[in-house]
C-alpha cells in the first residue's frame, strides 16, 4: 500500500514539474502579448489541475485505507516502516516546494494579468471620452442636432 502512495507522490511531482513549465511559458505569452496563447496554454494549465485535484482524491482514500479518518500522508508517517517513511517525508518537501514555487509563478501570473487588464481599461475609457459629443449633440427624437450658424429666419405663429 506505501508504494501505491510513493507513486501517487510521484505523479503529483511530475505534475508539479510540468505545471511550473506551463506557468513560466503563459507568463512569456503574457509578456509578449498573444492572447490567444495563453488562452491555449490556460486550457492546458486547467486540465493538468484537475488531474491533480483526482490524483489527491485518490491519494486521500488510499492513507485513510491504512489509518481510518487520517486525510494526510503526514497522519500515517508513524504507521509505516522507517525507510518508508523517510522516503515518503523527502517525497513531501519536494511536493511542498514544487507547490510554492507554482503559487509564486501564478501570482506573478495574475499581477500581470490584472496590470494588463487595468490598462486596457483605461485606454478604453480613454478613447470613449475622446469620442463622446461634447454639449447637446442629440435632440429630442433621439437624431443629430443640426444646429447653424448662419441666421436664419423663424416662421410659425406666435
Amino acid at each position: 500500500m506505501e508504494s501505491r502512495i510513493q507513486e501517487n507522490l510521484s505523479r503529483q511531482q511530475r505534475a508539479l514539474v510540468l505545471l511550473a513549465e506551463l506557468l513560466d511559458e503563459e507568463f512569456s505569452y503574457l509578456k509578449s502579448g498573444k492572447p490567444q496563447d495563453v488562452s491555449r496554454i490556460e486550457i492546458s494549465i486547467q486540465e493538468l489541475l484537475r488531474q491533480l485535484a483526482m490524483e489527491r482524491v485518490s491519494l486521500r482514500s488510499q492513507v485513510q485505507s491504512i489509518v481510518p479518518g487520517a486525510k494526510r500522508v503526514r497522519e500515517i508517517l508513524d504507521s509505516v516502516p522507517v525507510e518508508e517513511g523517510d522516503a515518503l517525508r523527502d517525497l513531501l518537501l519536494k511536493l511542498d516546494g514544487l507547490e510554492q514555487l507554482c503559487a509564486r509563478q501564478a501570482a506573478k501570473n495574475q499581477n500581470l494579468v490584472l496590470a494588463l487588464f487595468d490598462q486596457s481599461r483605461k485606454l478604453l475609457n480613454f478613447l470613449q471620452e475622446k469620442i463622446q459629443p461634447k454639449g447637446t449633440a442629440y435632440s429630442a427624437k433621439g437624431r443629430m442636432a443640426r444646429a447653424s450658424n448662419a441666421p436664419s429666419l423663424v416662421s410659425g405663429r406666435l
